[in-house]
């Protein structure tokens, strides 16, 4: 029989629906894995047709899609009420919703210098990047702490393209994430709960890369590598880790799991910072 660990639980994706997507083929792995998934996007085409397609995975009951706009607090309240109402609980929530100007309908996607980005495109990609994970995060984590058992994965970005020219506002914006996501595992250390990030490891075949004529997509990194990793992390075995970064290209599972662990793992954000001590004046 094929191992579930995570029968019995129940998860929340956002950004579920993309068709090529981190959020489609981390839903099919948590339903592969026994969960049940509220699978959030604002986009219902898309997510009736994903859902539909990872049913025949896991049945009819496996997935509740939700159209919700992550960046609405009022949006993250009713979704997590309704995945608990739907699924009868919730233990995982994924942070996975994101956009960029040309995705969101407001920019080309070219090289744009800060000055010229619309005040538009900055605050829908805030919105959704940083903003978003902070109310869905927000959303669950009381339900989370009274059941002393609980996952919070977020994926943000690699740390080049946080600060890389002409990245803004997708890079910062992921940014800020990071550093939540660093703030909240300090903040819920003891709980039962744990925050920790995912990444594919580079530019990934999901909608938001630009669909420009003669880009070889068998070149990018493909959805698959967050499988592995986020089904460990949403799982009993990760209960000792958090607060850390994990990259999916580099998950081995090969590899004893110390050893995965220690390829595949860092520290959240940026805590060799905190060495580069000001002096006083």
């Amino acid at each position: 029989m094929q191992e579930k660990p995570l029968a019995g639980k129940v998860a929340i994706v956002t950004g579920a629906g993309s068709p090529i997507g981190l959020g489609r083929a981390m839903t099919e792995a948590l339903v592969e894995a026994g969960a049940r998934v509220a699978m959030l996007d604002i986009n219902e085409e898309w997510l009736e047709s994903t859902a539909n397609d990872i049913r025949e995975i896991g049945g009819d009951d496996c997935v509740l899609p939700i159209i919700s706009d992550v960046s609405s607090p009022d949006d993250a309240k009713a979704s997590v009420q309704k995945t608990i109402d739907g699924l009868g609980g919730l233990h995982i929530l994924v942070n996975n919703a994101g956009t960029n100007p040309r995705a969101a309908g407001l920019g080309s996607g070219g090289q744009v210098p800060f000055w010229e980005i619309s005040p538009e495109a900055w605050s829908r990609v805030v919105s959704i990047n940083f903003s978003g994970p902070f109310f869905m995060s927000q959303a669950v984590v009381g339900h989370l702490i009274a059941q002393k058992w609980g996952r919070i994965i977020s994926v943000t970005t690699s740390f080049d393209t946080m600060h890389r020219e002409y990245g803004s506002p997708y890079g910062p914006s992921k940014a800020g994430h990071e550093a939540l996501v660093s703030t909240m595992a300090k903040e819920l250390e003891g709980t039962g709960v744990t925050a920790n990030i995912l990444v594919p490891g580079g530019a990934s075949n999901t909608n938001l890369i630009d669909p420009r004529p003669g880009l070889d997509r068998d070149i990018l990194i493909q959805t698959d590598v967050m499988k592995a990793p986020v089904v460990w992390l949403a799982s009993e075995a990760s209960s000792e880790t958090n607060g850390r970064r994990f990259i999916g290209q580099f998950w081995d599972e090969s590899l004893p799991m110390e050893e995965r662990l220690e390829k595949a793992g860092a520290p959240a954000a940026w805590p060799e910072k905190a060495r580069q001590v000001i002096p006083p004046r």
